[in-house]
């Protein structure tokens, strides 16, 4: 198995790699991203809902070392990531590191909300910075009201931003 450190680093330079490319094979990779990241995930979403979130986001916070809060109310699941160990070892790197690093979490993430019928806010904050707010609604219209307070609105395959 690939350590992290290594894994973070490899990812970066795929992501460069692609965006030589086009914004096409971006999108594409982040889709088939999201395909594998089903297998873990989808069960837990339509079965359990904001409880399966956090059941999920509860192991990737204590397998990566992520510095970050998890709730969920009625309304939403969040999380406000405080320090990103990815994008801290992408910027710990002797090789550049892709100035979109970030855009991969809800290149993912978001196809699977949308499967699943929930409605993903992801505010990266400042893309050089390790620290994000990721939002998820059951109500579209709560959603779109919480896009007005983000600083850097994410899109995601088949929900670009402007």
């Amino acid at each position: 198995m690939i350590p992290s450190d290594h894994f973070t680093r490899f990812y970066n330079e795929v992501f460069k790699y692609l965006e030589g490319l086009g914004e096409k094979e971006i999108d594409d990779y982040f889709l088939e991203i999201s395909k594998n990241q089903e297998n873990h995930i989808l069960h837990l979403i339509r079965e359990k809902g904001f409880e399966g979130m956090m059941q999920y986001w509860s192991v990737i916070r204590d397998e990566e070392n992520c510095e970050l809060d998890l709730g969920y109310d009625e309304d939403k699941f969040e999380i406000k990531m405080h320090l990103c160990p990815s994008l801290t070892k992408a910027k710990d790197n002797d090789a550049e590191r892709w100035e979109r690093y970030c855009d991969h979490c809800a290149g993912w993430i978001g196809p699977i909300m949308d499967k699943t019928g929930y409605h993903l806010v992801y505010d990266v904050i400042d893309r050089d910075q390790p620290q994000c707010h990721m939002r998820v609604f059951k109500d579209e219209a709560k959603a779109r009201e919480a896009e007005m307070d983000v600083r850097l609105l994410m899109g995601w395959p088949g929900r670009k931003q402007d």
